[in-house]
């Protein structure tokens, strides 16, 4: 029994480990969203972090519209990373996670 409990213990730190590199991976996985007229480009790291911003010309001249465009593009590229960021965590957090009868919230 308490040999299990240590290699449980041990298959959660070296999923604490997985889960980590995984955050520093995400680091360097880029996600692009833009407008639909191609006018507002954003790209945002997985973990959520903006690396940039392009905006056409054309939206300096009406701040209205080009502040609609940053809060609809800004929230569709959030979302697209937040979908990855979950779903390389999850991944990682399920394959490490020991088999405890009774437990089976990541099944």
């Amino acid at each position: 029994m308490f040999g299990d409990i240590m290699g449980m213990m041990g298959k959660i730190k070296e999923t604490q480990q997985k889960i980590e590199e995984t955050k520093k991976r995400l680091d360097t996985v880029l996600v692009d969203e833009q407008s639909n007229d191609g006018l507002l480009k954003i790209t945002l790291t997985a973990n959520r972090q903006v690396k940039a911003i392009t905006i056409d010309d054309s939206l300096l001249e009406d701040k209205e519209q080009l502040e609609d465009y940053l809060i609809m593009v800004m929230n569709k590229a959030l979302d697209k990373a937040s979908a990855v960021n979950e779903a390389e965590l999850g991944a990682v957090a399920k394959e490490g996670m020991p088999n405890i009868p009774g437990l089976g919230m990541f099944s």
